[in-house]
């Protein structure tokens, strides 16, 4: 096994071995810290989901934030930033209060709700898109990039490459493996936020049982 198969598989059994404290754990707090340690490995083992081809000027350094230290996680944001907008407005569409969470705390002016939902949505609508298109070298390092000491952000041009990479995801059509038909990404945050409702008024079962194959 090479060292980036080796570190795939390592990084893959923390976030297996996260899973099954997670459901044994007692209290919000034991929770996080399995959650943290499991988004660890992840953002780690992104790098080698990137082909040798991508310029390291797109290559991230782990996970950074507030501000994105590099171009990756300056993507990553942006995205993140989007999804959250989409799902706000399928809480408020469903009648939902987003913020009153059962995960997240309110630290911030992020909604808790919000940011409780939005975990089920980064990997498949965001960060796959945004693995795909960084492999397919759709982005300029320079001219989609807007760099300054200590941060980075998106310029006009990568701003609006995003909104579109984002916006031809949420149209993709993708069959729920829980309730046995096909959906857009679109409907199926609202789809998941009535789950949600189900769940909290006496008809669980559905919420969260979303899986990719």
């Amino acid at each position: 096994m090479d060292r980036q198969s080796t570190g795939v598989a390592q990084a893959v059994q923390v976030m297996r071995e996260a899973l099954q404290k997670i459901s044994r754990a007692e209290g919000a707090m034991v929770v996080r810290g399995h959650e943290g340690l499991a988004a660890r490995a992840y953002f780690n083992l992104l790098p080698t989901l990137l082909r040798p081809e991508v310029p390291a000027a797109m290559r991230p350094d782990g996970r950074n934030r507030r501000p994105p230290r590099d171009r990756f996680n300056a993507l990553l944001s942006f995205g993140y930033a989007l999804l959250y907008q989409n799902v706000l407005q399928a809480i408020l569409a469903v009648g939902l209060e987003p913020a009153l969470g059962f995960f997240h705390t309110p630290r911030s002016a992020a909604q808790p709700l919000v940011l409780d939902l939005m975990e089920l949505f980064r990997l498949p609508i965001w960060d796959v898109t945004l693995i795909g298109s960084v492999n397919r070298l759709q982005w300029d390092p320079q001219a989609d990039f807007q760099v300054t000491p200590g941060r980075v952000w998106l310029s006009d041009a990568g701003r609006r490459k995003a909104i579109a990479l984002f916006e031809n995801r949420l149209a993709d059509v993708w069959r729920h493996p829980a309730i046995g038909y096909s959906l857009s990404y679109a409907r199926l945050i609202e789809l998941e936020v009535r789950l949600l409702e189900k769940e909290w008024t006496g008809q669980p079962g559905l919420f969260a049982r979303m899986r990719l194959r």
